[in-house]
């Protein structure tokens, strides 16, 4: 399926302005919301895990490569998605988890991270180190992310050799800010210098170059670089081309390149459009789709309120408070403010570091409960058309079924569905 990625690219770049969306969750019902919307839009999905999520130890989920790999095309083949049809990525794979170790500690496992993810059969791999290691402080040079890069190439490329596998196709360079959404409120952003885009690409072509890997520069399909797009907890910065005007233009003369954009979560559909028209390939949702879902759950634990007797009730909304209260190991350093202001962000904010919390087993079980609870139920429609309208509308089109796992998933096709509108221009 790198192979797909090529063919579109090359289509890109003769003048059809074709694009794919790179769906970073791994949430089971965003993962089956998004097979069920390639099904629909006869596409491919593109799945990726970050180096937070799944590494060679099990990350935050639990899950090493191998078994997202088995959960991704298990959950395709039920939604009657061929495995053919699914593309497998590793998103910021370097040094990213052990930036507190010492620079060679810390690669060593990154070499490591990649080799787990190239074994595996991922076959899109962002190559990011452009995290400080130890003692090292930001910004790196350019040359130094560029030779750790080089060296995580080289082992991908051996691994895939002594695998029998096809070469990945690659990303190089990353966005700013950081991962995820911004960490703090949002000034004014700007897009990436087309002098900065430039340094990065020649310093990865060096370094390429002197580790022995430029062979494998021809599947480099993307250069990250910030067009000025970006989300916090209240805001939203919608894109503007004419920010990047120049820089649109600086992969020109590469034959096989064009960018990708991190953080485009929450982009109207025209913004969108214009971000793949505008030589973004590769256009990233996460956050996005775990708000949607966190969006529907809560619309639905508001109908068990009014349908379920108070005793038999799943009570999701408090049992998520109470287990972000409990532990606020992984929101505290984002959300900032008075106790109020601070209830609301882990809530409602538009970062949704709630969505770390998803797979915790008290969250979890609350969450199967509340589905169960209304399945056993027929939803009254007017309650439907009060908490989720929009799928209220596919209901009574006999589009939508009104079982409460299709409402919730599909308010995650909601996210999903400006990112077919922008990737697929012959859908217009």
């Amino acid at each position: 399926m790198s192979k797909k990625l090529l063919e579109m690219v090359r289509e890109h770049k003769a003048g059809n302005p074709v694009g794919v969306a790179a769906v970073c969750s791994a949430h089971p019902l965003v993962l089956r919301a998004a097979a069920a919307q390639a099904v629909e839009d006869n596409t491919v999905v593109l799945i990726e895990a970050t180096s937070n999520q799944v590494d060679q130890f099990g990350g935050y989920t639990g899950m090493r490569p191998a078994d997202f790999r088995e959960l991704v095309l298990k959950i395709a083949a039920e939604e009657g998605l061929p495995a053919d049809r699914v593309i497998l990525a590793g998103d910021h794979l370097g040094p990213n988890r052990w930036q507190k170790e010492p620079a060679e500690q810390a690669m060593a496992k990154a070499l490591d991270l990649v080799a787990a993810y190239v074994a595996a059969g991922y076959e899109k791999i962002h190559l990011d180190c452009s995290m400080a290691l130890g003692d090292e402080t930001l910004p790196l040079p350019d040359s130094v992310v560029a030779e750790r890069a080089a060296r995580m190439l080289a082992v991908a490329e051996a691994t895939a050799r002594g695998a029998g596998l096809p070469g990945p196709v690659y990303v190089i360079g990353t966005e700013v800010p950081v991962p995820g959404g911004a960490h703090e409120e949002l000034g004014e952003l700007a897009a990436t210098s087309p002098a900065a885009a430039r340094t990065t690409l020649e310093a990865h072509r060096q370094a390429f170059t002197e580790h022995g890997v430029i062979d494998a520069w021809d599947r480099i399909i993307a250069l990250v670089v910030q067009p000025a797009v970006e989300f916090d907890h209240l805001r939203v910065i919608q894109y503007d081309r004419s920010k990047t005007t120049e820089l649109r233009h600086v992969l020109d003369g590469e034959p096989h390149m064009l960018f990708e954009a991190h953080s485009t979560d929450y982009q109207l559909p025209e913004r969108l459009k214009e971000l793949v028209e505008d030589h973004w390939f590769v256009i990233k949702v996460g956050p996005g789709l775990t708000f949607n879902l966190r969006e529907g759950l809560f619309a639905l634990s508001h109908i068990e309120d009014e349908l379920i007797p108070a005793e038999q009730r799943s009570n999701l909304r408090q049992v998520i408070e109470d287990q972000m209260v409990a532990d606020p190991s992984r929101w505290n350093s984002y959300y900032v403010g008075d106790e109020d202001t601070q209830r609301i962000q882990r809530r409602y904010s538009f970062s949704d570091r709630l969505r770390y919390y998803l797979p915790d087993a008290p969250i979890n079980a609350a969450q199967e409960k509340l589905l169960d609870n209304l399945t056993a139920v027929e939803i009254p429609l007017p309650l439907i058309s009060q908490y989720l309208p929009l799928q209220y509308e596919r209901v009574m089109r006999g589009q939508l079924s009104a079982d409460p796992r299709a409402l919730a998933m599909d308010r995650v096709k909601d996210a999903l569905r400006p990112y077919s509108y922008a990737c697929h221009p012959k859908k217009d």
